[in-house]
């Protein structure tokens, strides 16, 4: 399968429990009365049910915007960094991402890929609601990036409605670098349920792409920005990082 994720699951995927209950009912008013986010289409969203929003990125702030305005519970993937820390820092860290939906995930490719979709899978497989970036990474430069096709393996291969969803003005809350959030009104639009099943089936490569690029053609529809008709990659890091990219392309030729 030709999977163009980038991250690695660590963590046993689980319905949010006690602490993103508090979390959500906590935070979720405090950042409706601060930031006062303009949100359309949340009728848009089933109440029950497997669906995928797919979302455009700009911002570390986005994973906390989608699931603090989102009418259900949602969840999604971040860093393992995030869950692993030590001392009050590092409790401080895990409550607070376990409050908003995460599941902890490290970097990688390959097999890595593979792992991270098996979680969303296995998300949406109890009937849950699971927040996906098809760009993989933040734009840095407002741009709308092409779609990896995880997100149409995943919808094809769960059955899962997708809702697309545009976030406007979230890069200006919380910048590249920037510590803490700044306070700005942004925009939130969650689109019309998408039902990409009509493509084909998960094994089939175009089926995955032609029904990545349907979702990315309605995100685009909702935020308006310029397209960069190209992959957002994320440079590699380490020595190890560069080498197994450069296997995994010389691979996929």
């Amino acid at each position: 399968m030709d999977v163009e994720e980038d991250v690695e699951i660590i963590a046993k995927t689980k319905r949010p429990g006690f602490v993103y209950f508090l979390g959500y009912g906590i935070m979720a008013p405090i950042a409706r009365l601060v930031f006062r986010p303009r949100i359309t289409g949340k009728e848009n969203i089933p109440r029950e049910g497997r669906v995928i929003l797919a979302s455009n990125h700009l911002s570390f702030i986005d994973s906390i915007v989608i699931p603090l305005t989102a009418p259900r519970r949602v969840q999604f993937l971040a860093k393992s960094t995030y869950f692993t820390g030590t001392g009050f820092k590092g409790w401080v860290s895990r409550q607070f991402f376990t409050s908003i939906g995460a599941v902890g995930v490290e970097r990688g490719a390959g097999q890595a890929a593979q792992d991270a979709l098996d979680a969303g899978k296995d998300i949406l497989d109890a009937d849950s609601a699971f927040a996906i970036y098809p760009e993989g990474t933040r734009s840095l430069d407002g741009r709308l990036y092409r779609g990896r096709t995880g997100v149409g393996w995943l919808a094809l291969t769960t059955g899962a409605v997708v809702v697309p969803v545009g976030l406007i003005g979230t890069e200006e809350i919380m910048p590249v670098g920037s510590k803490m959030p700044r306070i700005r009104r942004i925009s939130v639009k969650f689109g019309e349920p998408i039902d990409v099943s009509g493509h084909g089936t998960a094994d089939s490569g175009r089926a995955r792409r032609k029904a990545t690029d349907e979702i990315m053609a309605a995100i685009h529809e909702l935020t308006g920005q310029e397209l960069a008709h190209s992959y957002n990659e994320s440079p590699p890091t380490t020595v190890g990082q560069r080498v197994r990219r450069a296997i995994w392309w010389r691979e996929r030729r």
